[in-house]
């Protein structure tokens, strides 16, 4: 982790901004000086919608005129906007306030990939401790994880807020980024921010809080990290938590050797990131909620990314490489948006827990006794679509359930060979083909058969 500089006060004077309501005349530029029970299960915590996180403070701007009373605030044009007059209409004041945060925090996105702090904190209201506190742990958690592109963008007018006779405006951004590697396909960041008047400029008083559901923060908009950047993944974890970082690091390189074979949606990521969250990281980092057999999830954050989070808890060494890879062939294989359709649960997880396996035998799969007991209970009906485990199930069950996808993959495997059965996954999961047409279509065979025979093999290898 990069430490930060002490950040410089800002600019002042000039004449009030919008305190009471339309500035009275122009402001000066501104120049400013980031188990299975292995011993839990890895669950796949997918989000299934664009994850909408708060992000670090930077923001782009829509250059617009200024309109006429009755013209649709929304409207781009060319051209600087000019500042209000006393007596304009709101939506004069709303262009002039998007283009001049704007302005100044393109200057902070500058500031923050060529490394100055001070320009970085010099947006924010300096008197307010723990907002300068916070954007100074993003900028060093930014900069840890090696950030190439933050381009941001204003999403719509400032909305204005007034409580006890104070003028605030919220401000929505979206922040598209990439880390490490300098032309990735950018990712979005949602956040909601308010200004405030500050002797004539508009200052940063808040970052308020994300509460979408159930994706919640990123773990580098609210903790301290630490990391470790290697040739195909990015490890990060929190200080208490540093001294799993060379191993996470070593683990997860040789995890995404692995994973990388499993890209059927196209190339491999640029990077597979990977964060190592303790309690309370875990039940923080996108919104946490996680039942309590979960070792492990990915989470889709925009532009084809996924981000990998591990729990800490009871997570052994002697495990964490099965997990790695069962997880990081989730990111290669899956598509960006994710995947919702329950009744190829068991596909889905059936592969990932294939590459977990590694080669190894049927016979040393460390959850056949689970598939046994499920299977002897007569508690799994005999359907492939109704094997997703319920999130209140007991261990042993969720167990045996990944257990049951990882045989039927096997067998699909054993039989048409891991090309033609990848084929078939991405018939099914990327180009979202139903079970049937994509059997007969990359298998050669119909689905109804294949179901059964895979079926039969599972009720085999456990009776």
């Amino acid at each position: 982790m990069i430490d930060g500089e002490s950040a410089p006060p800002g600019p002042t004077g000039g004449q009030p901004v919008w305190a009471g309501g339309p500035p009275p005349g122009p402001v000066p530029p501104y120049a400013p000086a980031p188990r299975r029970r292995w011993p839990l299960w890895a669950g796949l915590g997918l989000v299934l919608t664009v994850l909408l996180c708060s992000a670090t403070v930077v923001l782009g701007v829509q250059v617009l005129d200024r309109l006429p009373a009755g013209a649709d605030p929304s409207a781009a044009a060319t051209g600087p906007a000019p500042s209000p007059r006393p007596g304009d209409p709101l939506a004069t004041t709303q262009a002039w306030l998007r283009q001049r945060i704007g302005a100044l925090l393109d200057q902070q996105a500058g500031a923050l990939l060529r490394g100055d702090e001070a320009g970085w904190l010099a947006v924010a209201d300096q008197d307010a401790a723990p907002l300068v506190a916070d954007l100074k742990r993003r900028y060093a958690a930014l900069r840890a994880m090696q950030v190439t592109t933050w381009r941001p963008t204003v999403t719509s007018l400032p909305m204005r807020l007034e409580e006890d006779g104070r003028v605030e405006w919220r401000v929505p951004v979206t922040v598209e980024h990439c880390f490490v590697v300098p032309q990735c396909r950018t990712g979005p960041a949602d956040l909601s921010t308010r200004w405030a008047d500050a002797d004539g400029r508009p200052v940063l008083v808040a970052i308020e809080p994300t509460q979408a559901t159930p994706a919640g923060p990123r773990p580098w908009e609210v903790s301290e990290l630490v990391v470790q950047v290697g040739a195909r993944t990015i490890v990060a974890t929190t200080p208490d938590q540093r001294s799993r970082l060379p191993e996470l690091l070593s683990e997860s390189e040789r995890a995404a050797a692995v994973a990388d074979r499993f890209a059927v949606g196209g190339n491999p990521p640029d990077r597979y990131r990977i964060f190592y969250a303790g309690e309370s990281e875990w039940n923080r980092w996108y919104g946490g909620g996680r039942p309590e057999w979960t070792a492990g999830y990915v989470v889709p954050v925009g532009g084809d990314h996924y981000e990998v989070v591990l729990n800490a808890k009871d997570l052994h060494s002697s495990v964490l490489d099965d997990l790695l890879r069962h997880e990081l062939t989730h990111v290669a294989s899956l598509p960006g948006e994710g995947h919702s359709d329950g009744s190829q649960w068991w596909l889905v997880e059936g592969l990932a827990d294939y590459a977990a396996a590694a080669g190894r035998p049927v016979s040393r799969y460390s959850s056949l006794e689970d598939v046994r007991r499920l299977v002897a209970q007569g508690s799994w009906t005999g359907q492939l679509a109704e094997t997703e485990p319920r999130a209140s199930a007991d261990a042993w069950e969720v167990s045996a359930r990944y257990g049951i996808g990882y045989l039927a993959v096997r067998h699909l495997v054993d039989r048409f060979g891991e090309e033609r059965t990848l084929a078939f996954y991405r018939a099914v999961v990327i180009d979202r083909r139903s079970v049937e047409d994509a059997s007969a279509e990359v298998l050669g065979a119909p689905w109804a058969g294949l179901h059964d025979a895979c079926v039969a093999y599972i009720r085999g290898v456990v009776g």
